[in-house]
């Protein structure tokens, strides 16, 4: 059984390709696999391998500046789920092209996955999944606005030629592992949105954390790995429900 974390965190680095041989190598040395992406806005991920090559790789990125309140999700596979460790460097960790964007200070208020699906009910709450729609065909909230992006950077044209629907709602904005919404919301924040939230530790950690019998999810949640899909308990699925 492997461990897998889902990690992220919107920090400040002034160098990262000096951080990314060091981190490389860690990775290598623990057997931990995976994808991390390192730009001048922070790091962004998922690995996988045993529990102690996991706690050594996060441990050394938790000592990265602000990184020490690194966002992280755990789930395990039987397998492991991916082939080789990558270290990449990029422009952003998430790319949307709207530059003047800073999430580690801008994002909307985070709504705990307890408290989620008060929102989901509310008939004067807009939901919106920021994810595209191949991931959204796998599943979504129940009443979820689904904007059919092929791509993350398609959100900005999206709400501009849509935002006009939506004035006067609250806005509550939800993705995978939350750092997708951490960049949107900041984004309507620029865009002079005042009443946005998000889903805190996004779909993965609402599923981990609200029980079925309870939950406004429905089908499954796309990962970028060979598990293909989660579902209740981060439970491998494997195939769209």
């Amino acid at each position: 059984m492997f461990q897998v974390a889902a990690l992220y965190r919107f920090a400040s680095f002034d160098d990262p390709a000096a951080l990314r041989q060091p981190l490389f190598e860690l990775c290598a040395a623990e057997g931990v696999k995976g994808t991390l992406l390192l730009a001048r806005e922070g790091i962004n991920g998922t690995i996988a391998g045993t529990e102690a090559g996991i706690a050594a790789v996060l441990g050394h990125i938790r000592a990265l500046p602000d990184c020490a309140a690194l966002d992280v999700k755990y789930s395990t596979a039987a397998d492991m789920p991916f082939g080789r460790m990558k270290v990449r460097l990029k422009k952003e960790i998430v790319t949307m092209k709207v530059p003047g964007l800073d999430p580690a200070r801008e994002a909307a208020p985070y709504v705990d996955p307890a408290d989620w699906n008060a929102l989901v009910d509310d008939p004067d709450t807009v939901l919106i999944d920021t994810r595209n729609g191949f991931e959204v065909g796998y599943g979504s909230f129940a009443g979820a606005i689904d904007p059919e992006t092929k791509s993350f950077g398609d959100f900005p044209d999206w709400w501009r030629a849509n935002a006009d629907r939506f004035a006067g709602k609250r806005v509550a904005m939800f993705c995978t592992g939350g750092i997708r919404c951490e960049k949107s919301t900041a984004f309507l924040r620029h865009e002079g949105v005042e009443d946005v939230v998000h889903l805190k530790g996004g779909i993965l950690a609402y599923l981990e954390q609200v029980p079925e019998a309870e939950s406004r999810w429905h089908g499954s949640c796309f990962v970028f790995d060979e598990r293909v899909s989660v579902g209740h308990g981060l439970v491998e699925t494997g195939e769209k429900d």
